[in-house]
């Protein structure tokens, strides 16, 4: 890109450089841009020198950071010019400054076109490059076909050649349903048999990217990769320009390697034993040297041969010398070298047969976690976390106890969960057990989680012998000056099932553990008073008959707090008063907790869910993920009694309820054992949404069945924004004559679940899509039902959630396939970061037959799930609204075009979007005062205030004012209330009778009418792109 003789750019590069601040630069680079267009109005009188000059200039501007939003028309007519240096400049600025979606460039297809399809060399690159930069879907249809065949040709330089596999790779990467490669199998065979390495480098990166979408396709190639690892290994014909530090083209063998993992197996011998004596030979020949740079690429090379072995499953000798090669690197001083022989290492664990092998390199591995480096800390926890067994979890367990003390804390929270799993799931006796886990909480209280407590109380409860034990322990430790809350907790909880099994011992009476107790109360926080509390009584309880001193004490604290501002702790204070008076009753009615049903662990899934791999997942990682999965499938079975069973809940540890309450948590209630199984034979069709969720699914039934058939569910949502393409919500991949429609209306099914918390997001004549989702504070627990309606699976099955930024969402892992007449749960966890108004989208596909059908479906993670209605007082409300004082924590706005509403109407919709109002608060019978709740991650919970001002003579118009302590959420708040009140009409009723002065709203949940045309409702995205 040679800019002499370009005087004028010369000097403008040399004043943007000598500028002293950012403001001149920016009235320089103004300044310059106004030249640029007074000469571009004028481009007849513009020589082809002039115009690339100031193309030139744009490229500069823009690649400084400032917008250019015009002159792109005279950068794309450069393209057409019949010289290089025009030409070379219309290439290059064009492929920076437009995007694949750019109008322009169809002007450009042409000529882009004429220059592949040429005989000259140099324009050929160019247009290659700019193709595989931009690599649009109209470049794709155009120019495919020519690129390919420019790829086969053998009158094209290697040169060409090799462009035209790069852009032939980028175009099948961004649009492989456009790129027709079906067979291809003999040309890309072709190919590996390419004598030059740039060629054969290039197409080796193809390659990968055709066998990892259908490898099927592709065994005659097979043999070919294994030819080029021989010819590579062996050094044989390899030019000196592909020779980095010795090691022949690093960069092919990696890629051939990684094309070979796509391939389920090698079945061949010849050829699985030429290829095992090439990874013999990279095994063999890879050390460690001073040279950086070669170490790099030796071990580039090294690493992904491991990956191969693995995925080969090599005889055991292999194996053996893989993993003594990988505990050399463990032991090296360079950090770069030890992380990676940590990581492969623990890769290995997924091998059978060679963890007796890895265990021998244990105490390097604990040497590696107090490594100054993080990362390596962080990798040698995982390799110690996956080799753990029988054998070796006590020394492993009691290493991270001792670790625990001096981790970092960033690690603690992952540190202590891993090792209460490890001793959950390899305890030699359940009293080692509790030992671990009371000395994990003692250690890092604050990075353990309530799972774990809640956890080792369930094994105590469950076993009678551990009883004893555990309450003793659990005394020892309060007898510590300073203990960690969560330990008050558990000992606390412990003492009062089970002191009284400790009566006869020195320093156990119930007055004794009653004071060890009591002295941690000032200690502790609101939501541990109410254990302690419970505890008071379950002793006063086992004191039979009762000591009237310890009964006075404990009279006393419960009357103390018979008056607290927190609810839990003054219900539990009145009602524990009440029961304790009822002497020897007591025992019936405060016995000892039941025995928890066996569950699945909490922890584990916790795990999974936190884990994270940094390092490139490999191909045989990649099909690993692809095969587990935690979602759960729902097949045929009938029960004993030959009725169907229905599909139940996945309950985790179940939580210690010390009250009594008989609250289901979350995880119960929207998770389901692995294993249990549901029938789904076919059944009538059912009105009731829920039932055709959780029960059998509706097979081959009536597509009326599961259309949405509750009138009332979906008014006072009319206003949530809708895509404008969402009449076509499902896009089918490929053109087919029997295209899939979805049943019924896709928005009003998103309507109606944004109001309720279960129901049917989505259903098609293959597939039915259902939620049921609980919401507490800003966390969401929501579970998708996947039902398979056909008698034969439905197949590449996948769901991804594009998130906005306000929210973090994580989905399990969906399977690939659903099999017949089978429903499928994947448990999904919602976060919101912060106040907004804009909607997670799921993006599912799937294939039936020969059809690959996509739909895109907006989830019902909205606003107003985040709030939870609270009454305020006069006495609340009026020193809460004056502090909030104008804008941006007030802000007021007249609203005109709303819809005519009567009180009654306006008070449901907002009583629908979880807002309470308020009675007697507004003077004027004519307003309403309401008031929420709102929950997000990044602040505390927030009160929000919001009065309506109406005109009874004119409903049409009314004045909102939304008050509270986040200028965002004011904001936020205030748009989705006027989206609720104007954005769609609602079908005409009946005049109500005037309300009488001072009457009072009655009945503020009734159901509120649904629009009578719902396919006429307008959208409010529309109407601000009218405005605009």
């Amino acid at each position: 890109m040679a800019l002499s003789g370009m005087r004028g750019l010369s000097v403008f590069i040399s004043d943007i450089r000598n500028c002293q601040n950012k403001e001149q630069e920016r009235l320089r680079v103004d300044k310059e841009l106004g030249n640029i267009r007074t000469r571009f109005k004028n481009e007849k009188g513009l020589t082809p020198y002039e115009k690339k000059k100031y193309v030139w200039k744009m490229l500069y501007i823009f690649m400084l950071g400032y917008d250019v939003d015009f002159g792109h028309m005279e950068a794309v007519s450069l393209i057409s010019a019949p010289k290089y240096p025009e030409k070379q400049v219309g290439y290059i600025v064009t492929s920076s400054l437009l995007n694949e979606n750019h109008d322009f460039l169809r002007l450009a297809i042409n000529t882009v076109r004429n220059d592949i399809i040429g005989r000259n060399e140099t324009f050929q690159c160019l247009a290659l490059t700019m193709v595989g930069n931009i690599g649009g879907r109209e470049f794709a249809e155009s120019l495919a076909p020519d690129v390919q065949k420019l790829l086969i040709s053998s009158s094209c330089r290697p040169l060409v050649r090799k462009k035209a596999a790069l852009c032939l790779l980028r175009l099948f990467r961004k649009n492989p349903d456009v790129v027709n490669v079906d067979g291809w199998s003999d040309r890309m065979a072709q190919l590996l048999d390419e004598r030059d390495l740039g060629v054969l480098t290039s197409s080796m990166s193809l390659l990968v990217a055709l066998v990892s979408n259908n490898h099927e396709a592709y065994w005659s190639c097979l043999p070919k990769c294994v030819k080029t690892l021989e010819r590579l290994a062996r050094n044989q014909d390899i030019p000196q320009e592909y020779t980095y530090y010795g090691i022949p083209s690093p960069w092919l063998q990696v890629k051939t390697m990684r094309a070979l993992q796509y391939f389920p197996t090698v079945e061949d011998p010849n050829t699985r034993r030429s290829l095992f004596e090439v990874l013999q030979r990279i095994l063999m020949g890879t050390d460690v040297v001073k040279n950086v740079n070669k170490n790099n690429a030796s071990h580039a090379v090294l690493f992904e041969a491991l990956a191969l072995v693995m995925h080969l499953d090599a005889e055991n000798e292999m194996m053996s010398q893989c993993v003594a090669l990988l505990g050399k690197f463990i032991a090296v001083r360079e950090p770069n070298i030890r992380y990676l022989g940590l990581e492969n290492m623990t890769r290995m664990l997924m091998v059978t047969d060679v963890h007796d092998i890895i265990k021998r390199h244990q105490a390097q591995i604990i040497t590696s976690l107090k490594d100054p480096d993080i990362s390596i800390r962080r990798r040698a926890l995982d390799l110690l976390y996956g080799m753990c067994d029988v054998s070796n979890a006590k020394d492993i367990v009691e290493e991270l106890l001792q670790y625990l003390s001096t981790a970092d804390f960033a690690m603690r929270e992952e540190l202590s969960l891993k090792a209460a799993i490890l001793a959950e799931k390899f305890a030699p006796d359940l009293s080692w057990y509790v030992d671990v886990i009371l000395q994990l909480i003692d250690k890092a209280g604050d990075f353990v989680s309530d799972d774990i407590w809640f956890r080792v109380v369930q094994f105590v409860t469950n076993n009678e012998d551990l009883q004893p034990y555990a309450a003793a322990k659990a005394r020892e430790y309060l007898d510590k000056p300073a203990i960690h809350e969560t330990m008050v907790k558990v000992s606390a909880y412990l003492l009062g099932e089970y002191s009284h099994l400790l009566a006869r011992r020195p320093g156990c009476s119930p007055k004794e553990i009653f004071s060890a107790i009591h002295e941690k109360l000032p200690t502790v926080s609101t939501t541990t008073i109410p254990i302690l509390l419970s505890t008071y009584a379950k002793i006063l309880m086992h004191t039979q008959p009762p000591d009237p001193e310890l009964q006075k004490h404990v009279w006393a604290i419960f009357s103390k707090y018979e008056s607290c501002i927190d609810v839990e702790i003054q219900q539990r204070a009145i009602e524990y008063f009440a029961l304790s008076s009822k002497g020897a009753a007591l025992m019936d009615i405060l016995a000892e907790m039941p025995k928890f049903p066996e569950r699945q662990s909490a922890l584990i899934k916790k795990a999974e869910v936190a884990e994270v791999d940094t390092a490139e997942q490999s191909a045989i990682k990649l099909r690993a993920q692809q095969h587990m999965t935690n979602a759960l499938v729902v097949t045929d079975q009938h029960s004993l009694n030959g009725t169907p069973q229905s599909v139940g809940q996945l309950s985790l540890v179940k939580i210690p309820s010390i009250s009594g309450d008989e609250h289901t948590s979350a995880d119960q209630e929207l998770s389901q054992a692995n294993g249990t199984l549901a029938t789904v034979d076919p059944q009538p069709p059912s009105a009731d949404l829920l039932g055709d969720l959780l029960g059998p699914l509706a097979i081959e039934g009536l597509p009326g069945a599961a259309v949405l058939s509750e009138p009332n569910a979906v008014s006072g949502l009319e206003g949530v924004p809708i895509p404008a393409d969402d009449a076509a919500a499902i896009v089918p991949v490929e053109k087919d004559t029997n295209s899939v429609q979805p049943i019924g209306n896709i928005n009003e099914r998103f309507y109606a679940l944004c109001l309720k918390d279960s129901g049917v997001l989505y259903e098609d004549p293959n597939i039915q899509i259902g939620i049921k989702a609980e919401w507490r504070a800003q966390h969401g627990r929501l579970v998708l039902f996947l039902g398979n309606k056909n008698t034969f699976p439905l197949l590449s099955v996948q769901a991804l959630i594009l998130p906005p930024v306000h929210l973090k969402i994580e989905l399990s892992l969906v399977p690939e396939t659903i099999p017949p007449r089978a429903q499928v749960q994947c448990p999904l966890e919602v976060m919101n970061l912060h106040p907004s108004r804009d909607v997670a989208v799921l993006d599912f596909s799937y294939k039936c037959g020969t059809s690959m059908a996509n739909v895109k479906l907006r989830l019902p993670a909205v606003l107003n799930k985040f709030l939870q209605p609270i009454t305020v007082s006069a006495e609340e409300f009026f020193p809460q609204w004056r502090s909030l004082s104008g804008p941006p924590l007030k802000l007021q706005e007249v609203v005109r075009g709303v819809r005519p509403l009567s009180l009654i109407d306006m008070a449901n919709i907002f009583t629908s979007f979880q807002l309470t109002v308020c009675q007697g608060l507004d003077p004027n019978p004519n307003n309403l005062i309401a008031s929420t709740t709102f929950y997000s991650e990044t602040i505390r919970p927030m009160l929000c205030l919001i009065r309506i001002e109406t005109d009874p003579t004119d409903r049409t118009q009314l004045r909102i004012t939304v008050a509270s302590g986040d200028p965002t959420l004011t904001f936020e708040l205030m748009e989705f209330i006027k989206e609720q009140l104007v954005g769609i009409p609602t079908a005409p009723r009946p005049p109500a009778p005037p309300a009488a002065p001072g009457a009072q709203l009655t009945n503020p949940a009734a159901p509120v009418a649904q629009p009578a045309n719902p396919a006429a409702l307008t959208d409010p995205g529309d109407l601000l792109a009218g405005l605009l």
